[in-house]
């Protein structure tokens, strides 16, 4: 099947051969009929399977240009939602469909400023939830919902904000599910906000004939990145991802491979959004050969010619591990993933080894050389005391008027007073009597200098 057998607008068949795309995948090949009836439909695929343009160009043939806000996709992390965003622009541009990203950790200002000039807004639950709030964005003729990765969504914990935000949207549209699993908690939220869902489940997308599932029972601690660096610096084809447990532990290993002359980024939730985009775009740019991430961060990121997978914290589930590796083996290309084992990850490396679905073959470890490994971080030069203390006071009144209290200088004339009082006071233990800043025997000096 092509794209030109689909019932949508001539100008969007264009663009899909513009843009290279010759057979829809599975997932768009299913969903965008149904999309196009108008029926609530729930996808269950992976990442990398299509699903963004499958729900992409069918809305967009609906959507109405400068007809106000009527299509919400609402995604778990920043990365998705810029990424979602990319390809509704993508398209949407020869519509004269406008689209904006609304997410944390950048200023509010201009997203209130596109707000009002865009049909598809593409946003995290957290910020989408603060512009409601705000009365800066009205869902009240919202025609089209979609929850993307909505099994991360939950699993972040975005379950009540999800509940808030569909509570400003009318109860007559069509609503959109995509997620990688379809839990016990995707079906909850199924039956009170879909219609009679068309539920479409496709196949993996990873060739498992091709994929080397491996792992290292490292009896050392501290061998563990150095084997890391000997199978990174063995195996060279294609682009690797190291898996982290935590934000910190990506840090530190990015920060020890680019020691070792590796050329690493690291992307994590707590990094501030221009460095997380600097990653994505010298991945992009091939300017990089390994992303260091988090489960979170990476998630629902399409991120193409992964040829290895580098378990460096083990996942504390099956479905995790699955995830991780699904990135990996695409398209008729081989793929490895490697778990990196030490002892105080078995117990989740049993978890995921209950899965009988998974063939995890245990390698013998190969002869390295030992590297150095530090934990040391590069601390970032700390701003003034005083600075720190004005910047907190900014944001708190900041905080407070953004809840309606009214607030004034008065916190700080407090806390200058205070200040002088005690200078004052030590001054007079100290047999100097002080008054508005100038000492009694200054002035008194002053006095008989006069006569």
């Amino acid at each position: 099947m092509e794209f030109n057998k689909f019932n949508i607008n001539e100008k969007l068949k264009d663009k899909t051969n513009e843009l290279g795309f010759k057979e829809p995948t599975l997932i768009q090949e299913i969903c965008i009929p149904e999309i196009i009836k108008g029926k609530d439909v729930v996808g269950q695929a992976e990442t990398g399977s299509g699903k963004t343009v499958a729900f992409c160009l069918p809305l967009l043939d609906k959507i109405t240009p400068r007809g106000g806000i009527q299509t919400v996709v609402l995604t778990p992390t920043r990365e998705l939602c810029v990424q979602v965003t990319d390809v509704f622009k993508e398209f949407g541009r020869t519509l004269k469909i406008k689209t904006t990203s609304i997410y944390g950790g950048v200023s509010i200002v201009p997203q209130i400023k596109r707000i009002r000039r865009s049909e598809v807004i593409v946003g995290t639950p957290g910020r989408m939830l603060d512009h409601l709030r705000r009365k800066t964005m009205d869902l009240g003729e919202i025609r089209f919902l979609v929850l993307d990765e909505t099994d991360k969504m939950l699993e972040m914990g975005f379950i009540d904000d999800v509940e808030k935000i569909i509570n400003y949207m009318p109860k007559k549209r069509q609503t959109l599910m995509f997620s990688a699993t379809i839990e016990r908690s995707i079906h909850r939220l199924m039956q009170r906000h879909l219609n009679n869902p068309e539920i479409i489940k496709t196949k993996s997308q990873v060739d498992k004939s091709q994929l080397h599932q491996t792992y290292y029972d490292i009896y050392q601690q501290n061998d563990k990145f150095s084997i890391l660096v000997h199978l990174l610096k063995t195996n060279k084809d294609g682009l690797a991802i190291i898996f982290c447990a935590t934000r910190r532990e990506c840090d530190v290993v990015e920060k020890n491979l680019r020691v070792h002359c590796i050329k690493a980024s690291a992307i994590h939730g707590g990094m501030n959004q221009n460095k997380r985009m600097k990653s994505l775009n010298a991945l992009k740019e091939q300017k990089t050969d390994v992303l260091v991430a988090t489960d979170v961060a990476a998630r629902g990121l399409d991120i193409k010619n992964v040829s290895h997978i580098y378990n460096y914290d083990v996942p504390k589930t099956a479905i995790e591990y699955i995830h991780r590796i699904g990135r990996t083996a695409r398209a008729g290309e081989n793929g490895a993933a490697i778990t990196l084992l030490t002892g105080s990850d078995h117990e989740n490396f049993r978890r995921v080894q209950s899965n009988k679905e998974l063939n995890i073959e245990k390698a013998d470890i190969p002869e390295f050389k030992k590297v150095s490994f530090s934990r040391k971080m590069d601390q970032e030069k700390k701003p003034s005391q005083n600075k720190h203390w004005n910047n907190n006071q900014s944001n708190n009144i900041n905080r407070n008027y953004r809840q309606g209290n009214k607030t004034s200088n008065n916190r700080t004339y407090r806390h200058w007073n205070n200040n002088q009082s005690n200078n004052i006071n030590r001054n007079y233990r100290q047999g100097n009597k002080t008054s508005n800043n100038r000492t009694y025997r200054h002035r008194n000096e002053t006095s008989k200098k006069s006569h």
